[in-house]
């Protein structure tokens, strides 16, 4: 089993707050323990990531399975596999194959809203020329402030997969005592 470049922090040396976060990512998946215990190093960090997180992918004006399907798009776009191997406990979005998530346009797997978001998505990671177009488009199935608040999570998303694929982390590598550590992942993720 390979080791992250950045260390984890023992569940022992977080106080309560952060001991009850990594218990839930446990429980819940999306974030998984394991990039949760590597932010652990500056509580700071870790604590407004959890409420960042909190306010845009599991509570907010849109709906948590669109949330959802732009993250895992951002995982095979980004090609961080640790994140693509997750799933939200919660969305309750079937199983996708790559090529018709990347391909999206093109499958008849999504609605004109989910290929709205996921345009979105992928305009924010990669730009857009029709700007125009795509804000047109995104106008006719998104409220202003469902925008910005799936805008503000795929830009953190973006970021966040590009940072744990470069902190080579995995699945299953850290333990939080008394707690299943495999809810959130991907049938078939672990072999």
């Amino acid at each position: 089993m390979t080791q992250p470049r950045i260390s984890y922090v023992p569940l022992d040396a977080m106080d309560d707050e952060m001991r009850h976060e990594m218990e839930r990512s446990a429980r819940e998946g999306t974030p998984r323990p394991e990039s949760s215990a590597v932010r652990a190093h500056v509580p700071a960090v870790f604590k407004t990531f959890t409420a960042y997180w909190d306010a845009t992918f599991r509570q907010g004006v849109c709906d948590h399975a669109i949330k959802e399907l732009c993250r895992l798009y951002i995982t095979r776009t980004t090609n961080c596999q640790f994140c693509g191997n997750q799933r939200s406990t919660t969305a309750a979005l079937p199983e996708y194959h790559d090529d018709e998530l990347l391909n999206f346009e093109s499958s008849d797997r999504y609605d004109d809203r989910q290929k709205a978001a996921l345009a979105y998505a992928q305009a924010i990671a990669w730009d857009e020329q029709d700007r125009d177009g795509l804000w047109e488009r995104l106008g006719r199935h998104f409220s202003e402030e469902e925008l910005v608040e799936l805008g503000c999570f795929v830009a953190l998303t973006f970021g966040q997969q590009s940072w744990i694929r470069l902190l080579e982390i995995g699945h299953r590598q850290y333990a939080v005592e008394g707690v299943e550590s495999t809810a959130g992942i991907a049938p078939g993720a672990l072999g």
